[in-house]
Protein backbone atom coordinates (compact mmCIF):
# COMPACT_ATOMS: atom_id res chain seq x y z
CA UNK A 1 0.00 0.00 0.00
CA UNK A 2 1.07 3.48 -0.74
CA UNK A 3 0.24 5.10 3.24
CA UNK A 4 0.52 8.92 1.18
CA UNK A 5 -2.68 7.95 -0.30
CA UNK A 6 -6.51 7.55 1.88
CA UNK A 7 -8.98 7.42 -0.46
CA UNK A 8 -8.84 6.62 -4.67
CA UNK A 9 -11.37 8.77 -6.60
CA UNK A 10 -12.79 7.59 -9.85
CA UNK A 11 -14.62 9.23 -12.74
CA UNK A 12 -17.48 6.62 -13.81
CA UNK A 13 -17.63 7.22 -17.51
CA UNK A 14 -14.39 5.87 -19.81
CA UNK A 15 -12.85 4.67 -16.83
CA UNK A 16 -14.98 2.02 -15.48
CA UNK A 17 -16.93 1.85 -18.44
CA UNK A 18 -15.99 1.75 -21.96
CA UNK A 19 -15.84 5.36 -23.51
CA UNK A 20 -18.79 6.81 -24.78
CA UNK A 21 -16.06 9.00 -27.32
CA UNK A 22 -16.09 5.21 -28.97
CA UNK A 23 -20.08 6.00 -29.53
CA UNK A 24 -19.71 9.11 -30.90
CA UNK A 25 -16.55 7.77 -33.33
CA UNK A 26 -18.96 5.19 -34.70
CA UNK A 27 -22.24 8.09 -35.03
CA UNK A 28 -19.76 10.04 -36.94
CA UNK A 29 -18.75 7.46 -39.45
CA UNK A 30 -22.38 6.34 -39.48
CA UNK A 31 -23.92 9.92 -40.51
CA UNK A 32 -20.83 10.43 -42.37
CA UNK A 33 -19.53 13.61 -39.94
CA UNK A 34 -15.83 14.84 -39.40
CA UNK A 35 -13.90 13.12 -36.94
CA UNK A 36 -14.24 14.11 -33.50
CA UNK A 37 -16.91 16.47 -34.02
CA UNK A 38 -19.29 15.57 -31.28
CA UNK A 39 -16.28 16.14 -29.25
CA UNK A 40 -15.37 19.28 -30.55
CA UNK A 41 -18.81 20.64 -30.07
CA UNK A 42 -18.25 19.82 -26.68
CA UNK A 43 -14.75 21.65 -26.19
CA UNK A 44 -16.30 24.79 -27.38
CA UNK A 45 -17.47 26.82 -24.65
CA UNK A 46 -17.25 24.65 -22.14
CA UNK A 47 -18.39 26.17 -19.79
CA UNK A 48 -21.43 27.12 -21.04
CA UNK A 49 -22.33 25.37 -23.64
CA UNK A 50 -25.20 22.78 -23.58
CA UNK A 51 -23.36 20.07 -22.09
CA UNK A 52 -22.44 22.63 -19.50
CA UNK A 53 -25.99 23.42 -18.82
CA UNK A 54 -27.31 19.98 -19.18
CA UNK A 55 -24.66 17.97 -16.90
CA UNK A 56 -25.23 20.91 -14.34
CA UNK A 57 -29.02 20.61 -14.18
CA UNK A 58 -29.54 24.10 -15.50
CA UNK A 59 -31.70 22.65 -18.82
CA UNK A 60 -34.28 20.35 -18.98
CA UNK A 61 -33.53 17.23 -21.85
CA UNK A 62 -35.91 19.12 -24.63
CA UNK A 63 -33.86 22.39 -23.68
CA UNK A 64 -30.56 20.03 -24.11
CA UNK A 65 -32.11 18.70 -27.56
CA UNK A 66 -32.76 21.86 -28.76
CA UNK A 67 -29.53 23.58 -27.72
CA UNK A 68 -27.09 21.41 -28.65
CA UNK A 69 -28.34 21.10 -31.99
CA UNK A 70 -27.86 24.57 -32.75
CA UNK A 71 -24.44 24.51 -31.69
CA UNK A 72 -23.71 21.83 -33.94
CA UNK A 73 -25.45 23.62 -36.95
CA UNK A 74 -23.40 26.75 -36.71
CA UNK A 75 -20.48 24.64 -36.56
CA UNK A 76 -21.69 22.91 -40.13
CA UNK A 77 -23.78 19.86 -39.27
CA UNK A 78 -27.15 19.04 -37.48
CA UNK A 79 -27.13 16.84 -34.94
CA UNK A 80 -30.32 16.53 -32.66
CA UNK A 81 -29.20 16.74 -28.77
CA UNK A 82 -31.30 13.63 -27.58
CA UNK A 83 -29.40 11.23 -30.05
CA UNK A 84 -26.10 12.20 -28.54
CA UNK A 85 -27.47 11.14 -25.26
CA UNK A 86 -28.43 7.97 -26.59
CA UNK A 87 -24.63 7.14 -27.14
CA UNK A 88 -23.71 8.19 -23.50
CA UNK A 89 -23.88 4.78 -21.98
CA UNK A 90 -21.36 2.67 -21.82
CA UNK A 91 -20.54 -1.04 -20.95
CA UNK A 92 -19.03 -2.47 -17.72
CA UNK A 93 -15.22 -2.92 -18.01
CA UNK A 94 -15.13 -6.16 -15.33
CA UNK A 95 -11.56 -5.92 -15.45
CA UNK A 96 -11.52 -2.44 -13.53
CA UNK A 97 -14.70 -3.35 -11.74
CA UNK A 98 -12.42 -5.79 -10.13
CA UNK A 99 -9.47 -3.44 -9.68
CA UNK A 100 -12.10 -1.13 -7.16
CA UNK A 101 -12.94 -3.99 -5.50
CA UNK A 102 -9.31 -4.78 -4.66
CA UNK A 103 -8.83 -1.33 -3.99
CA UNK A 104 -12.03 -0.82 -2.05
CA UNK A 105 -9.87 -3.48 0.56
CA UNK A 106 -7.00 -1.18 1.10
CA UNK A 107 -8.30 2.60 0.89
CA UNK A 108 -11.39 4.57 0.70
CA UNK A 109 -13.18 4.85 -2.76
CA UNK A 110 -15.56 7.51 -4.41
CA UNK A 111 -16.97 8.32 -7.45
CA UNK A 112 -17.15 12.21 -9.00
CA UNK A 113 -19.04 11.99 -12.12
CA UNK A 114 -20.43 14.73 -15.01
CA UNK A 115 -23.81 12.93 -15.96
CA UNK A 116 -26.82 14.10 -17.17
CA UNK A 117 -30.43 13.23 -15.86
CA UNK A 118 -31.22 11.14 -18.59
CA UNK A 119 -31.64 7.44 -18.82
CA UNK A 120 -31.79 4.92 -15.75
CA UNK A 121 -29.22 6.01 -12.33
CA UNK A 122 -25.73 7.66 -12.43
CA UNK A 123 -24.21 5.63 -15.26
CA UNK A 124 -27.22 6.83 -17.53
CA UNK A 125 -28.30 3.58 -19.08
CA UNK A 126 -30.59 2.77 -21.73
CA UNK A 127 -31.64 -0.45 -20.21
CA UNK A 128 -32.81 -2.04 -17.14
CA UNK A 129 -30.00 -4.87 -17.10
CA UNK A 130 -27.60 -2.07 -17.36
CA UNK A 131 -28.89 0.03 -15.22
CA UNK A 132 -28.42 -2.94 -12.19
CA UNK A 133 -25.28 -3.24 -13.52
CA UNK A 134 -24.03 0.28 -12.80
CA UNK A 135 -26.06 0.38 -9.24
CA UNK A 136 -23.95 -2.39 -7.99
CA UNK A 137 -20.57 -0.54 -9.45
CA UNK A 138 -21.99 2.67 -7.82
CA UNK A 139 -22.53 0.39 -4.38
CA UNK A 140 -19.35 -0.45 -3.99
CA UNK A 141 -18.02 3.63 -3.26
CA UNK A 142 -18.00 5.19 0.00
CA UNK A 143 -19.82 8.34 -1.57
CA UNK A 144 -20.89 9.20 -4.97
CA UNK A 145 -20.68 12.79 -6.10
CA UNK A 146 -22.93 13.63 -9.49
CA UNK A 147 -22.67 16.76 -11.40
CA UNK A 148 -26.62 16.46 -12.17
CA UNK A 149 -27.28 16.72 -8.37
CA UNK A 150 -24.79 18.80 -7.22
CA UNK A 151 -25.31 21.10 -9.68
CA UNK A 152 -21.73 21.91 -10.18
CA UNK A 153 -19.58 19.86 -12.65
CA UNK A 154 -15.61 18.79 -12.94
CA UNK A 155 -13.80 20.91 -13.82
CA UNK A 156 -15.17 23.25 -11.28
CA UNK A 157 -12.38 22.81 -8.47
CA UNK A 158 -15.33 22.74 -5.75
CA UNK A 159 -16.79 19.58 -6.62
CA UNK A 160 -12.89 17.69 -5.77
CA UNK A 161 -13.10 19.70 -2.66
CA UNK A 162 -16.63 18.65 -1.65
CA UNK A 163 -15.49 14.80 -2.25
CA UNK A 164 -12.28 15.25 0.23
CA UNK A 165 -14.97 16.84 2.51
CA UNK A 166 -17.39 14.35 2.56
CA UNK A 167 -14.54 11.39 2.87
CA UNK A 168 -12.45 13.22 5.83
CA UNK A 169 -9.37 13.61 3.68
CA UNK A 170 -7.49 16.61 2.31
CA UNK A 171 -6.54 16.99 -1.60
CA UNK A 172 -3.10 15.57 -0.90
CA UNK A 173 -4.27 12.50 0.53
CA UNK A 174 -6.37 11.16 -2.76
CA UNK A 175 -5.53 9.53 -6.01
CA UNK A 176 -8.11 10.87 -8.81
CA UNK A 177 -8.68 8.60 -11.98
CA UNK A 178 -10.61 10.37 -15.45
CA UNK A 179 -9.99 10.29 -19.21
CA UNK A 180 -10.33 13.82 -19.62
CA UNK A 181 -7.43 15.80 -19.15
CA UNK A 182 -9.53 18.83 -18.46
CA UNK A 183 -10.84 17.16 -15.28
CA UNK A 184 -7.76 16.24 -14.17
CA UNK A 185 -5.94 19.44 -13.94
CA UNK A 186 -7.78 21.27 -10.95
CA UNK A 187 -7.49 18.24 -9.41
CA UNK A 188 -3.44 18.33 -9.33
CA UNK A 189 -3.62 21.72 -8.40
CA UNK A 190 -5.46 20.86 -5.41
CA UNK A 191 -2.99 18.47 -4.67
CA UNK A 192 -4.43 15.27 -5.93
CA UNK A 193 -2.34 12.67 -7.33
CA UNK A 194 -4.02 11.64 -11.10
CA UNK A 195 -4.01 9.21 -13.49
CA UNK A 196 -5.40 10.13 -17.09
CA UNK A 197 -7.17 6.74 -18.49
CA UNK A 198 -5.52 6.62 -22.13
CA UNK A 199 -7.07 2.47 -21.84
CA UNK A 200 -7.81 -0.27 -19.73
CA UNK A 201 -4.41 -1.70 -19.65
CA UNK A 202 -2.53 1.73 -19.01
CA UNK A 203 -4.60 2.73 -16.54
CA UNK A 204 -4.38 -0.54 -14.42
CA UNK A 205 -0.43 -0.58 -14.49
CA UNK A 206 -0.70 3.08 -13.10
CA UNK A 207 -2.92 1.92 -10.58
CA UNK A 208 -0.62 -0.54 -9.27
CA UNK A 209 2.45 1.38 -9.19
CA UNK A 210 0.67 4.12 -7.50
CA UNK A 211 -1.07 2.47 -5.04
CA UNK A 212 1.48 -1.01 -4.28
CA UNK A 213 -0.80 -3.35 -5.02
CA UNK A 214 -1.90 -6.48 -7.53
CA UNK A 215 -4.92 -5.48 -9.03
CA UNK A 216 -5.27 -8.09 -12.37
Amino acid sequence: MNNDIKAVLWDFGGVLTTSPFEAFARYEIQHKLPKDFIRSINATNPDSNAWALFESSQVSIADFDLLFQKEAEQMGHSIPGKEVLALLSGDIRPAMVHALEVIKKHYQVGCITNNVRSGQGPGMSKSETKANQVGEVMSLFDIVIESSVLGIRKPNPEIYQIACDQMGINPNQALFIDDLGINLKPARALGMKTIKVLDQEQALDELEQQLNLDLR
